[in-house]
């Protein structure tokens, strides 16, 4: 059997941290999104993958490669227009002549929960099978509606009083080859896309049955948003297991599960609480304290006396000393400069709001840092307050407080007076 991953979209509600890769390949756990889930598709048994790609495809291609390094064969279709989810699943028509698999790239999910889809599709014989998941706000999905344990129809993105309940597409289905026929018949929906959702309705609509399988929703996540990333990060370190193949120092600490990769040094007095991963060539410390759900890229320099929480921190950042960062994402190559601070509660202990393609946007987190893109420095004192975003190569200047979002190829300098006066002893 075969899987089609979707990978083509350029992720805008992830900027800035999609302005130099997709979506699909930010780390969380120290691994690429997409590596996540082509190991949980290989563990539930399928070894041959189509990856549909278009924005900044080779930064995918050149990761992964023909496959062969996780035991599996990768080939890649490029998806020429992003025309949506039914556009990309028939650009890989040639590629399958049998029953597959196609998932949304930009999820987690697990082993049990994609091999009870597939047993579900092959009990029902039938030319679709989704799978859904129960979620508390099912107004940003499709939501299913269901008659006598079959699907009816797919309300997409429905009003928050909607009566059809928390039942929601989790973009993972099993297709019959006779899909295709359908999606040629699929006509353009309201966005200007090829939706697979229109493709399945008119599935129903010819009378044929359309088959739902539920996984738990502690076996899915949905990655569509930079706070979504923190929550994935969290559940891939769940499951960390502990290993040591750096130098720990006498003096340090270790507690709980932590992953230390080669050649990285955590130095005397430096307090680290599992789960916790860090990657090859880093240097951590004197006296830093890394905090629970904490991943740390490769050849990440934390200084002394810094603290780190609940945070991904990508390849080669660097963290001077006496900073405190919490609740945030910091982009590759960031520099942040010593007392650098993310703050991430409110005076008020009310959720933090986030500006996402230009709308304020409700978390739902009472705690959220901030959002770095890559590339970005910061001077000494720099303060970032709750769910701000600083756009890629961006400079912040010494001792300022950042209250709004920051444009790519931003230099921020704070204007001061400098009263001169002479003294005598």
């Amino acid at each position: 059997m075969k899987a089609i991953i979707l990978a083509a979209g350029e992720g805008q509600r992830l900027r800035p941290l999609t302005f130099t890769r997709p979506k699909h390949m930010i780390p969380i756990g120290g691994k690429p999104i997409l590596e996540h889930l082509i190991k949980t598709l290989k563990g539930a048994g399928i070894e041959e993958f189509l990856v549909v790609v278009n924005y900044k495809a080779e930064v995918i291609e050149r990761y992964f490669g023909d496959g062969s390094r996780y035991g599996v064969k990768i080939e890649y279709i490029f998806q020429k227009r992003l025309l949506g989810t039914a556009d990309a699943i028939s650009s890989a028509e040639k590629h399958v002549n049998e029953d597959f698999l196609a998932i949304n790239g930009d999820l987690l999910t697990s082993i049990d929960a994609i091999k009870s889809l597939i047993e579900a599709h092959k009990r029902a014989n039938s030319i679709a099978t989704l799978a859904a998941v129960k979620v508390e706000q099912a107004s940003q999905y499709g939501v299913l509606k269901i008659e006598s344990g079959q699907l009816v129809d797919i309300v997409e993105k429905p009003s928050l009083v909607s009566p059809l309940g928390e039942l929601v597409n989790a973009g993972i289905y099993m297709f019959s080859t006779e899909i295709f026929d359908f999606i040629k018949l699929t006509e353009q929906s309201q966005r200007g896309e090829l939706e697979i959702t229109d493709s399945i309705r008119l599935i129903i609509k010819g009378g044929k049955r359309v088959t739902v399988a539920e996984i738990p929703s502690d076996r899915w996540l949905d990655i569509g948003r930079p706070w979504d990333l923190l929550d994935a990060n969290a559940r891939v370190l769940k499951s960390i297991k502990p290993e040591n193949h750096g130098d720990i120092e006498d003096g340090a600490h270790i507690k709980g599960p932590v992953f230390i990769g080669e050649n990285t040094i955590i130095r005397s007095g430096s307090y680290i609480e599992g789960p916790v991963f860090i990657g090859e060539g880093s240097d951590i410390g004197p006296n830093c304290h890394i905090r629970p759900y904490t991943s740390i890229g490769k050849n990440v320099r934390i200084g002394n006396a810094c603290e780190i929480k609940n945070s991904i921190l990508m390849n080669n950042v660097h963290v001077g000393h006496l900073s405190y960062i919490g609740d945030s994402i910091i982009g590759e190559g960031c520099n942040l400069g010593a007392g650098s601070i993310s703050a991430n509660l409110r005076f008020d202990k009310r959720t933090v709001k986030m500006r996402i393609k230009g709308e304020i946007v409700d978390t739902g987190r009472v705690k959220l840092g901030v959002i770095m893109g890559d590339n970005v420095m910061t001077g000494v004192g720099a303060l970032f307050m709750p769910g701000v975003t600083i756009g890629c190569n961006s400079w912040v200047g010494p001792n300022i407080v950042v209250y709004e979002d920051v444009p790519p190829n931003t230099i921020l300098l704070l204007e001061q007076q400098i009263k001169r006066k002479g003294f005598q002893y």
